[in-house]
């Protein structure tokens, strides 16, 4: 079952980018997670970008940025060196993180289906509660949703 608004996020680690990420390490903090399907594709570059480019807003708003798609770690090390990236990606290969906030959907590609990635993104707060959450995003625009709702809790 996926987790559900103002809910706590249960506690997990995943490999990560800079080592492994534990979320109760992150008490304190507001927290983004983006989902995205694939590094070095078109739309999750200008994601991973849109992010990137908001960063020092996000880290005035007390909040930290992470992704996630199913990418090894070796793919997401060159993906963030090659972007720049100031934050961390989560391989999360056995989709156990995906899994958590139940973002793998039956998706089509040319005809085919296949089980995919629906990019989201969901934003915890410092106590570790999951307070707002986007579904099926479409990129442009989305980075200063997420900041506007990141401000928004920080003022709370």
């Amino acid at each position: 079952m996926a987790i559900a608004i103002d809910s706590p996020v249960p506690d997990f680690s995943a490999p990560a980018t800079g080592g492994d990420f534990n979320l109760a390490a992150y008490k304190g903090k507001h927290l983004v997670i983006y989902f995205y399907p694939k590094d070095n594709t078109p739309g999750c570059t200008t994601q991973g970008q849109g992010f990137r480019d908001a960063n020092e807003a996000f880290a005035a708003a007390n909040t930290v940025i992470v992704g996630v798609s199913r990418d090894s770690l070796k793919t997401h090390e060159n993906f963030k060196a090659k972007q720049g990236f100031p934050f961390e990606l989560i391989s999360d290969k056995d989709e156990s993180v995906c899994g958590l906030f139940d973002v793998i959907k039956l998706k089509k590609l040319y005809g085919k289906e296949y089980l995919g990635i629906d990019r989201s993104t969901f934003l915890i707060d410092k106590a570790g509660v999951l307070r707002q959450e986007w579904r099926g995003v479409k990129v442009p625009g989305h980075v200063d949703e997420v900041l506007a709702a990141a401000q928004a809790l920080n003022k709370a």
